[in-house]
């Protein structure tokens, strides 16, 4: 779905930071935080949904599940691009889709369950489409770090620089329970199959609604699953609380302001990479960092205003970081595919 151009006031900034904060915190929550009604709340949100400028998806942290998250970049020849990142754009296990640069390069982001899994589309279905002329896979290592990412998502924020930012007090009204990291952490996650590693038939129903709206009621969510709706309640929280499902805010950056992004690919000296980590994950343009294998050992997400704003990062924040040693920067032309499961296009 093509976003509309929709100009965002302080209650639609304040709404999209509050859903960040809990996707699925009730509409009454959030407009007492904001101090505006509950049908404004709602009515808002409406509103930027039915545009394509905002939504709430429900995302899988599979590290909690056993699975390997990957970042990979593809080049190909021109006339394949669209329709490669239009295939990667429909599998399940994708999300952040990109044409970069010249449209002869596309990144995206893939969680495997299986090393097989993984080796079936890294090594044998890409490199075997004749119009891909290489394909680099980078595996992240530990959990992707930012000003606003989800932990368990790993999604990148839903407010760059400079957008408006609730206080501390409407904070504390919306934070749900955090994540309790002890909670499965020997890898067993009450109610799923294989030893904790595998999502049951109903919750997987339920994450294939979330996926698609996040704010999903529970009766839809039941009908989906074939439980009742005190199930659903319940298998919400219990997946919630053991980190392996977690809600994120699906908005285009230039719906804010922020028309330029780019992924960034660095080599950092070693003995300092953990400090590299940290300073970026603090700035504010920076919506995605993490370590990885391959080439390079370090991947980033930017959104700035425009190519001006991007060109002083590069030359202020990331300069002044001595132990980057190399720096590949690729503009995005074209987000295929952001957070969440691939919509139909509106007609």
């Amino acid at each position: 779905m093509k976003p509309e151009t929709v100009v965002l006031d302080e209650v639609d900034t304040g709404l999209v930071h509050a859903l960040e904060i809990d996707g699925r915190a009730p509409f009454r929550l959030v407009g007492a935080a904001l101090g505006v009604s509950e049908n404004t709340v709602a009515r808002r949100y409406r509103r930027l949904r039915t545009a394509g400028v905002l939504r709430v998806v429900g995302v899988l942290n599979g590290a909690r599940l056993g699975h390997s998250a990957w970042t990979l970049r593809l080049r190909c020849t021109p006339d394949a691009a669209t329709a490669l990142a239009d295939a990667l754009a429909a599998r399940p296990d994708t999300s952040y889709v990109h044409l970069l640069s010249g449209g002869t390069e596309i990144s995206c982001s893939v969680q495997t369950p299986t090393a097989d899994r993984g080796e079936e589309l890294l090594l044998r279905k890409l490199p075997g489409t004749g119009r891909v002329t290489s394909v680099t896979a980078h595996l992240l290592l530990g959990l992707p770090r930012g000003p606003g990412v989800a932990r368990p998502g790993g999604g990148p924020v839903a407010l760059p620089a400079g957008a408006a930012r609730l206080t501390p007090e409407q904070v504390a009204l919306l934070a749900p329970p955090a994540a309790d990291e002890a909670f499965g952490a020997d890898g067993d996650v009450p109610g799923t199959e294989e030893g904790g590693r595998a999502l049951g038939p109903a919750d997987r129903a339920l994450v294939e609604v979330l996926s698609r709206d996040g704010r999903a009621g529970h009766t839809e969510l039941a009908a989906a699953a074939g439980v009742s709706e005190s199930t659903v309640r319940r298998r919400l929280a219990v997946l919630r609380r053991a980190g392996v499902l977690a809600f994120l805010v699906d908005i285009p950056p230039a719906a804010l302001g922020f028309r330029t992004e780019a992924r960034l690919w660095m080599s950092v000296r070693p003995s300092r990479l953990t400090e590299v980590v940290a300073a970026m994950a603090g700035h504010p343009e920076v919506s995605f960092v993490a370590m990885t294998t391959g080439p390079t050992n370090l991947v980033a997400a930017v959104n700035c205003r425009d190519p001006l704003d991007l060109a002083h990062y590069l030359t202020g924040r990331i300069a002044s970081l001595d132990a980057i040693r190399t720096l590949e920067t690729a503009p995005v032309i074209r987000t295929v595919k952001r957070a969440g499961a691939l919509l139909p296009l509106r007609r």
